[in-house]
């Protein structure tokens, strides 16, 4: 199948790629897991702080790498991620997962934030998938637990951003310093519905079933602004709008996860409803956010009407997959000449040709790039390459359609 510059040898080489730096360049020899920070240079930071969302993206992405490629090393990898997170992340006497450790594991921040337990929610169930082990199994479950008990709320439905250690109220629900101060957002309800559905993929009850459905109607009745066919980002308790920007990013990687949560849940009325909600989302990205060089613009500010042009790397990677996956729901040839144009954009801009790995924003913004980390805090193997195993997929989903096409035109045409 040659639809593209790129196809399934291109893409499984530069996911070959990104597993293989993970292993030479984080692999934390002196204090275990991985390592918790290395610059733009390729220099490890020694002394780094450790983060639950970075450690439990390690988690997801070697677990289903390894179900990718059954390559020994790879499993490996997920069962030290795997195992340093139960051992420094897992809080046995209060539940979920602690926020930050220090390099060598003490407990910095024990904040409890509905986003990082969807994460290892996430990987557990990935992890499962993998080994069987059902410790991952029973955690996945047990943090699911903690979160309808805790975060859900109950009288005006979604979740709640965060609470302390011992799960009581907290001031400061941010996810990181650039948001709002809000009891709800997209992001974490994003990042539920993500959780879920894998949840609902490996343990298929009807209390997960019922949380998935949840979620996917908060979605469908608060967050998605179906006259501007944006997502709102954040939100009082009530619902009301707090937002100040419409993130092009965030619309894409909705648009695919919606479409897989509701695949999951394998509800036709579902599917025929969302399925023109979807592809709006992708439609909107694509008429508003494409940048000068083919790249998914970062956001856009509501007051000021100002796009930011600047190009993320996770925006990017989730563009390619949700723009294939809108062309895959609507065989309209734009998605496909989006996808080209981005994927040549991340191989200009976005993939250290010589250091390896991917660059946080594209050599084309001439900005203080040195300043961001190659991995850290916030950045796994988890956007790029999930990324490149989804595209793998859809390719092989589009060609299925190819085939059944052409095999139903050749039984018209012989009853013709």
């Amino acid at each position: 199948m040659k639809l593209l510059e790129f196809d399934n040898q291109a893409i499984t080489a530069e996911l070959n790629n990104i597993g293989q730096w993970w292993l030479k360049n984080t692999l934390d020899d002196k204090h275990g897991g991985f390592v918790g920070e290395i610059d733009f240079t390729g220099n490890v930071v020694e002394g780094a702080t450790k983060g639950i969302v970075q450690n439990s993206r390690i988690l997801w992405f070697y677990s289903e790498k390894a179900l990718f490629s059954d390559k020994p090393e790879y499993e490996e990898a997920a069962t030290r991620a795997f195992d340093y997170l139960l051992t420094y992340f897992d809080d046995v006497e209060l539940g979920g997962a602690i926020w930050e450790v220090s390099a060598s594991g003490e407990p910095i921040n024990g904040k409890k934030q509905t986003y990082a337990q969807s994460f290892c929610i996430y990987a557990f169930c990935a992890y499962y998938k993998l080994t069987g082990n059902k410790v991952a199994l029973t955690k996945a479950m047990q943090y699911f637990e903690l979160v309808e008990e805790h975060a859900r709320d109950r009288k005006f439905g979604g979740y709640i951003e965060a609470y302390t250690q011992d799960w009581q109220v907290i001031d400061d629900l941010r996810l990181s310093e650039k948001d709002l101060n809000a009891p709800k957002s997209m992001n974490t309800h994003l990042h539920v519905l993500e959780a879920y559905s894998a949840l609902y993929a490996v343990a298929p009850d009807e209390v997960v079933k019922e949380a998935l459905e949840h979620v996917i109607d908060v979605f469908n009745e608060f967050i998605i602004d179906k006259e501007i066919k944006h997502l709102r980002l954040f939100f009082d308790k009530q619902w009301n709008d707090m937002s100040e920007t419409i993130s092009y990013g965030h619309d894409i990687e909705a648009s695919w996860l919606l479409w897989e949560a509701v695949e999951i849940l394998n509800d036709k009325d579902k599917i025929a409803y969302f399925k023109p909600i979807i592809i709006d989302l992708a439609a909107a990205c694509l008429d508003q956010a494409i940048g000068k060089h083919g790249q998914v613009c970062d956001e856009y500010e509501l007051a000021d009407n100002i796009r930011h042009e600047e190009s993320h790397w996770w925006v990017q990677a989730e563009a390619l997959v949700g723009f294939l996956n809108a062309y895959y729901l609507t065989g309209e040839s734009q998605y496909l000449d989006a996808c080209n144009k981005i994927w040549l954009f991340i191989q200009r801009y976005h993939i250290d040709h010589f250091a390896g790995e991917w660059h946080w924003m594209s050599s084309a913004d001439n900005n203080e790039r040195t300043a961001i980390y190659k991995t850290g805090f916030w950045k796994a193997p988890y956007h790029n390459g999930r990324a490149m195993m989804e595209v793998v997929k859809l390719f092989n989903l589009i060609e299925v359609n190819i085939s059944e096409t052409a095999l139903q035109n050749t039984k018209l045409s012989c009853k013709g």
